[in-house]
């Protein structure tokens, strides 16, 4: 999370102007509109009240409502580098991975050693799939901090992509270190022991996700495929039903690969879907996750 900012009080965005009267130009005569003299130090502090409120929105989630007035912010405070990493931050969170980067790559020109700023590109060149530059940004920022959990699970997902499998566990058990709260970086682990074959190790990974969090349904459902793979089939069958419970994104093969699962997982998924009682349970939970929320 980007450093809070403390700016000024929010300055009135309305000016009132007061033109003198204006004869009515004569035919072929352009009519110039009066253009006042703008003030560039009030335009700035304008500006980074309006970041402070785009912050402020971002803190509750209304992403849409903080875009326009992050937008604006950057126009009106260019030289500000908080302006553009914010509306940066925002563009990728929006998945406009093109212009989030570009605006990030301005902020990061202005502000080079700001690892908020490095972190986020790293995010935003992993997500479309420009991993050696994600990995640039990510090794960067972490040289500067490297204190830095989410910064490390991405780099360690940096490297998985990579299959650089002893770096991203390293990075992974890093993050994990650092945060004992943190599910996914010990659960990616137990992915990566599984494409390596090591099959009772991946399921030690995902047991200790669930100690941390027993309510998180992807470690549930590897841990179902792996008992499953094993034969403890009645115990693969009883956790894939309740993971799916929790989640029924989980049931869907893609979503899966999005999350990082191997080649390896993803056919033994496929076959333990296939059989009859998982079929019924992914189609119940795909139905459910269809089905509109009902208001209260």
């Amino acid at each position: 999370m980007p450093n809070r900012l403390q700016f000024n009080s929010i300055i009135s965005l309305l000016t009132c102007i007061t033109l003198s009267s204006v004869t009515l130009p004569v035919r072929g005569q352009a009519l110039l509109p009066y253009t006042p003299k703008l003030d560039s130090e009030r335009l700035e502090q304008q500006g980074l009240a309006l970041l402070q409120d785009a912050i402020q929105l971002i803190e509750f989630q209304q992403y849409q409502l903080a875009l326009p007035r992050a937008e604006l912010a950057a126009q009106l405070a260019p030289n500000n580098y908080e302006a553009w990493f914010i509306l940066g931050s925002l563009y990728v969170q929006q998945q406009k991975l093109d212009e989030g980067i570009e605006m990030l790559e301005k902020a990061e020109g202005m502000a080079p050693n700001q690892e908020g700023i490095l972190f986020t590109l790293g995010n935003a060149y992993f997500q479309k799939g420009e991993y050696q530059a994600a990995l640039k940004k990510l090794e960067a920022g972490l040289k500067i901090n490297n204190e830095a959990p989410e910064a490390l699970f991405d780099l360690g997902n940096t490297y998985l992509k990579l299959t650089q499998y002893p770096e991203a566990i390293a990075s992974y058990e890093k993050a994990f270190a650092q945060e004992k709260q943190f599910w996914p970086a010990i659960n990616n682990v137990g992915l990566i022991k599984y494409e390596q074959g090591q099959i009772d190790e991946a399921i030690d990974h995902w047991q200790t996700a669930l100690e941390v969090d027993a309510q998180q349904a992807e470690p549930q459902l590897a841990l179902a495929v792996a008992f499953f793979k094993q034969g403890q089939v009645e115990k693969g069958l009883e956790l894939g039903e309740a993971a799916l419970s929790l989640d029924g994104r989980y049931g869907d093969v893609e979503f899966l690969k999005e999350n990082l699962w191997g080649e390896r997982l993803l056919a033994d998924t496929k076959d333990f879907f296939a059989t009859p009682q998982m079929q019924a349970v992914v189609a119940r939970s795909q139905k459910s996750s269809a089905e509109p929320e009902t208001a209260p």
